[in-house]
């Protein structure tokens, strides 16, 4: 069976906002770390000195190489197959931590609810998420797409909701004090900005699934173009009516719902247990949404023969079965190891493979300056040079600042270098298996 294009615009809106963003959760902690002011301020940056740009350079490629594979397809157009295996590599590498972490954010709000919850329950709650996203998954890309809106409503109109009626009660300016007591340093730095910039990367995910998305060479700009000021505000509305309305000293990690029963009023019980619940479901959401992304990674490799070719079988709704499985349990496993001095290590492969992708883009004006789509950076290639550099610099700052503080350096220079290391050994691998595969009679 052939892929179905059954994503409509609307639907890759909110797939790209789960594939970046998911609602406000974790800026508590980022007000927490570094002051009212300072997470306001870090929050308005970001998107104006990163997301911009590589919405921008994303939105030219994902127009101009609408397939199914996105930035796999993307580089290997531009720098040939071995570098395009290798971009596909890091992207799963980092996948592995990223998507531990979202059944561990659904149990933090479900302990709204049930607080003394036993290990081995945390464990089981964290399958099911998994399992539950995966079901949906295989019923196919239109129904995450579905889903994907239908909760991004929910988390949205809780948040705005909460910020209606915070501004009723708001006693103080938000903004200030601008930094929290010792935040000032390269540590304080290093800890805003990384929290911030892991709610704002990801505008490249989705663009694996683009083989399943209707007219494909206009709808992914224009989700951009949309989701982009839909995650910002999403974080600044509720982030600066709740600063006006309550402590923000008392402001700690997965504390939304405490937050919103402090900012509601008579309301707040209400408020409180509304973002709990839009808590669990952003997890779910994220993992849903990723999970249809990432899974297209092994699937486009099988098709290419460098994987074993019943990941690149499709079932009758057009949906990668195995590749989804094989994700869902690859997950499952890593959802059990720890990660706490690795995350460092996530930002740096999504650099590395960030790296390769805006590079591609470069490398096609210049070989190819006629492949062109719907959408096209109106800049010259020394232009789109300048704004792959921005992002870039963001994420190198980030992980040099992170290295600087000292605590996470060792465990994300190792973790980030055996996934490195290993990258080209698979290459070997998988092209031996195709070679074989190619001379083998049957």
């Amino acid at each position: 069976m052939a892929l179905v294009r059954s994503i409509s615009t609307l639907s890759l809106v909110f797939i790209l906002y789960f594939s970046t963003s998911g609602g406000p959760f974790t800026t508590e902690t980022l007000v927490a770390s570094v002051g009212p002011g300072m997470a306001l301020l870090i929050l308005v940056l970001v998107p104006l000195v990163y997301s911009i740009p590589e919405v921008l350079l994303v939105g030219e490629l994902a127009s101009m190489l609408p397939e199914e594979g996105g930035y796999y397809r993307w580089v290997q157009r531009a720098f040939g197959p071995f570098w395009a295996f290798q971009n596909g590599w890091l992207t799963w590498m980092y996948s592995l931590v990223d998507m531990a972490l979202y059944p561990k954010l659904f149990v933090t709000y479900l302990a709204y609810f049930f607080p003394a919850l036993p290990p081995s329950a945390i464990w089981g709650v964290g399958l099911l998420v998994i399992w539950g996203a995966t079901a949906l998954n295989l019923a196919g890309a239109s129904r995450v797409g579905r889903s994907s809106v239908l909760t991004g409503l929910f988390i949205m109109a809780g948040f705005l909701v909460m910020a209606a009626i915070a501004a009723t009660h708001a006693t103080h300016v938000p903004w200030r004090p601008f930094g929290a007591p010792g935040s000032a340093g390269v540590k304080g730095l290093a800890v805003g900005l990384s929290i911030a910039l892991w709610n704002y990367i990801g505008w490249d995910n989705a663009s694996t699934v683009q083989g399943e998305v209707k007219d494909a060479s206009r709808s992914y700009p224009r989700a951009l173009a949309i989701a982009l000021p839909l995650v910002a505000a999403g974080y600044l509305i509720p982030l600066t009516a709740a600063l006006g309305a309550t402590d923000w000293t008392t402001w700690k990690e997965g504390g939304w719902p405490e937050i919103a029963r402090a900012a509601g009023g008579s309301f707040g019980p209400i408020l409180a247990a509304w973002i709990a619940v839009a808590g669990m479901a952003s997890a779910v959401g994220l993992f849903n949404a990723l999970l249809l992304a990432y899974s297209r990674i092994p699937f486009v490799m099988a098709t290419d023969g460098l994987l074993p070719s019943a990941l690149a079988r499709t079932d009758r709704r057009g949906t990668p079965r195995f590749a989804v499985l094989f994700a869902a349990i690859c997950y499952s496993v890593f959802m059990l190891l720890p990660f706490s001095g690795l995350v460092v290590a996530d930002v740096l492969l999504y650099s590395l493979a960030l790296t390769l992708e805006l590079a591609s883009l470069v490398a096609l004006r210049v070989r190819e300056p006629e492949l062109r789509g719907a959408f096209r950076i109106p800049v010259g290639t020394y232009g789109v040079a300048f704004l792959a550099a921005l992002p870039m610099a963001v994420l190198l700052l980030v992980v040099g600042l992170s290295f600087a503080d000292g605590e996470s350096g060792l465990p994300a220079v190792v973790g980030a270098a055996v996934a490195i290391a290993l990258g080209p050994v698979c290459w070997a691998i998988a092209t031996r298996h195709a070679r074989r595969a190619a001379t083998d009679p049957a």
